[in-house]
């Protein structure tokens, strides 16, 4: 849009206030500086752009310029005053225009991930923010050594790398209770993990987790606790994996679903422990080393920074205690289940 398809009400009495002022070289009064910071608002919320606006001023300018010796200043003064007050005006309703996107964003994505709202509705909205609910979406969460709001640094890094990778793809970024989240069409899986590398990168160590895709409305927040669960679990168990999926994840829940069957098990299978010498974490330690490396004893001396002898010897001082050994197939799966759920339930450290 250029000068002359600007609306003639917006310089409205532009060209009075500036003869006027270059005559008598007075400044602008506040009712008139008022009515142009008005007129400012009115034309932003009319979605007018400010390059087109200000040029109609300066077009309106140039038909009364004054042609007296000495006036050019005073009218320069005046239609500077002019303008600075009707772009304070824009500029005041354009924060508030954003302020108002961003409460719309803040409650779309609070309905979004809480299942609060109609579906129905909540389908709508979510095509303002190029989300179709329609199809199967999936989450994802990353979380750093600190807390990230929309606004930081971080957001912003990992947002540019993915718009710049990915364009417009019907993905939606944002923040919650600290947390970088990433939601993407359920068939674009690259997206995904894309943002978890940028997020891992940017948060300098941070871990991500990835929901399944889940179709539907509700699939989001589905596919969003699945995402948060999958980072509890990582954080019970010590997992240390920069990228979890949920799917990968699925066997913890099952174990945990029946916490007594579960308590039965590590301490009828593990409570024997507590009789070594220093406690039973140190001998839990490492039988959840040895698991961890695929009961290789060499990898497992190794993350532990023991010999492969003295690893040797805790393996056969647990089969002493408990009856099973970890280096027997047929034991084994008893007891590394019993050791998941020894973290699960952060036992020994806690009674159960």
């Amino acid at each position: 849009m250029t000068a002359q398809d600007i609306p003639r009400e917006y310089v409205e009495g532009c060209a009075r206030i500036l003869a006027e002022v270059s005559a008598s070289g007075r400044r602008l009064t506040r009712e008139e500086l008022g009515s142009r910071r008005q007129l400012g608002e009115q034309a932003a919320e009319a979605g007018h752009g400010l390059r087109a606006l200000v040029s109609a001023h300066l077009v309106a300018a140039r038909a009364v310029w004054p042609t007296a010796p000495g006036a050019a200043d005073g009218a320069l003064a005046a239609l500077h005053q002019v303008i600075d007050a009707f772009t304070d005006g824009y500029e005041r309703a354009q924060r508030h225009a954003v302020r108002q996107e961003e409460a719309a964003r803040r409650e779309f994505i609070d309905d979004l991930l809480y299942g609060r709202s109609d579906l129905g509705r909540l389908a709508e909205r979510a095509e303002r923010f190029g989300l179709r609910l329609s199809h199967a979406h999936a989450v994802a969460v990353a979380r750093g050594g600190t807390t990230y709001d929309e606004g930081d640094k971080v957001p912003r890094q990992v947002e540019r790398a993915l718009i710049a990778r990915f364009g417009d793809r019907s993905i939606l970024l944002t923040t919650k209770d600290g947390r970088m989240l990433c939601i993407a069409p359920g068939n674009q899986d690259e997206v995904l993990v894309y943002f978890a590398k940028q997020a891992h990168a940017a948060t300098e160590g941070g871990q991500v987790a990835i929901g399944r895709a889940q179709p539907g409305p509700g699939g989001v927040v589905h596919s969003y606790e699945e995402a948060l669960n999958a980072l509890e679990l990582a954080e019970r168990l010590e997992l240390e994996d920069p990228v979890l999926r949920a799917v990968d994840l699925l066997v913890y829940p099952v174990l945990a679903r029946d916490r007594q069957a579960m308590a039965d098990l590590v301490l009828s299978s593990l409570g024997p422990l507590t009789a070594a010498r220093g406690g039973a974490e140190p001998l839990l330690g490492t039988l959840a080393a040895y698991f961890d490396s695929g009961c290789v004893a060499a990898e497992a001396a190794r993350r532990l920074s023991l010999s492969v002898r003295a690893l040797t010897y805790r393996l056969k001082r647990i089969h002493e205690l408990t009856g099973a050994d970890p280096t027997d197939p047929a034991h084994r799966y008893m007891l590394q289940t019993a050791v998941i759920g020894a973290r699960l339930l952060d036992w020994p450290a806690n009674d159960i």
